[in-house]
């Protein structure tokens, strides 16, 4: 039999990192996931209201999905120490067991932090910068979390910085193609 201890760490910091992991995705998915919406849609050349309507349904749509998945996954996590704990196999405080309504809570919160940016510039800045300056503030924001993220968890800056970024222009770029190819007749 394998025993598992947590010996090396004090005892904050499982709940430390189970908020870091759920925060940094649920505001990356929130910048990431709104801004390929709300960028797609502009470059279809869909009016206001259509922005408004796509930007929130992706923004209390992703909010919620990420609040249930932050749920669901650190539930079967908790479930599994539980487990281990009583057959003796895994030695770990209380405290240090997940919690899966902390992860929900800040995924949720931390995605809808993340999905308001890029909402509120593609409805606030005018006709024809919308597109451009949600780009900047997306990708902005993103260097901000990969920044953040890496600093909370001690790891490097660099990487956890250009992974973010990357992948965020690389969505912003494939949504953006897609609106302008399915692009509709419309007042802008």
């Amino acid at each position: 039999m394998t025993v598992l201890r947590n010996v090396e760490h004090p005892p904050s910091l499982a709940q430390r990192l189970n908020w870091l992991r759920a925060g940094v995705l649920g505001a990356n998915d929130g910048i990431v996931s709104v801004a390929a919406v709300v960028v797609g849609v502009a470059a279809a050349s869909a009016g206001h209201a259509a922005l408004l309507t796509a930007g929130l349904a992706a923004l209390v749509g992703g909010a919620i999905s990420m609040a249930l998945g932050e749920y669901v996954s650190v539930s079967s996590q908790r479930d599994s120490e539980r487990a281990y704990i009583a057959r003796g196999e895994l030695e770990l405080a209380p405290e240090d067991v997940v919690s899966p309504w902390h992860a929900a809570f800040a995924s949720a919160a931390a995605f809808t932090a993340g999905g308001i940016l890029p909402l509120l510039s593609v409805l606030l800045v005018p006709q024809p910068w919308k597109v451009f300056v949600t780009f900047v503030v997306v990708l902005g924001a993103l260097a901000a979390a990969g920044w953040t993220a890496a600093r909370i968890g001690e790891s490097p800056w660099l990487r956890s910085t250009t992974r973010v970024v990357v992948g965020g222009a690389l969505a912003l770029a494939v949504t953006f193609g897609l609106g302008s190819l399915l692009g509709v007749t419309g007042v802008v």
